[in-house]
């Protein structure tokens, strides 16, 4: 036991207050040191896992362009269902945003795949300055005013609800409804989504280059997948 110690001090070294554990006579903590404990908080009613949770968009093509699927991760949030008032937020990581991944392709209903050099410079020109300039902007919100139950099924013919709030993107707001289907699964509640926006209404301008010949269009259509701690 105590070669295998030495063998990972060879290769790992044992940086000054670094604790080195030998199984024969385990220690956790150094003396005079509190144990550590790596357990997350428990998560509450409404919160958002963003482990599991996704943002995918179709982006259309103008042009000689091509069409694209986007994947992005969510950074925090909640949703309280069946709420008036203050039903929770949803706060999109821009900068997490990847242009054509074989998962934003399928969900978006893309075939085939993107090399590493096209994603490498599609991602260049999305994140820039030019598009979602995400070193100024580097998340959205949508802040939910209220989350009320539909009287209609989704075509799935699963529970549906009304979210209202205003979504915040690139430093502009503007009102957003938008329907959202609720699947029990695992444990959790899955609400998925599907709406559109403009790009220019949140002062964007759609990514074009060559005179036009080759650009995106205006409007983009996001698919949302939030899992939600009931």
């Amino acid at each position: 036991m105590l070669a295998m110690t030495s063998l990972v001090t060879a290769v790992f070294g044992n940086p000054a207050g670094t604790v080195v554990v030998d199984p024969a006579n385990p220690q956790t903590t150094a003396p005079g040191q509190q144990p550590e404990t790596s357990q997350q908080p428990a998560a509450q009613s409404g919160d958002i896992d963003t482990v599991a949770s996704r943002v995918y968009i179709f982006v259309g093509k103008t042009g000689l362009g091509h069409d694209h699927g986007v994947e992005g991760r969510i950074k925090s949030g909640s949703v309280k269902l069946d709420t008036d008032q203050n039903a929770g937020s949803v706060v999109f990581d821009m900068r997490s945003f990847d242009a054509d991944t074989n998962a934003a392709r399928r969900a978006v209903g893309l075939s085939g795949s993107t090399d590493a050099s096209t994603r490498q410079q599609v991602n260049a020109n999305m994140k820039g300055s030019g598009v979602l300039d995400v070193q100024r902007f580097p998340t959205a919100t949508f802040q939910i005013d209220s989350s009320k139950a539909s009287s209609q099924k989704s075509r799935r013919g699963l529970p549906q609800y009304v979210l209202n709030g205003k979504f915040t993107l690139h430093g502009v707001t503007r009102p957003l409804q938008l329907n959202a289907e609720l699947e029990e699964k695992d444990g959790k509640h899955l609400l998925r989504t599907r709406f559109a926006i403009l790009q220019t209404q949140y002062g964007i301008r759609p990514f074009s280059k060559a005179f036009g010949a080759v650009g995106v269009t205006d409007q983009l259509t996001i698919h949302g997948v939030l899992s939600v701690t009931p």
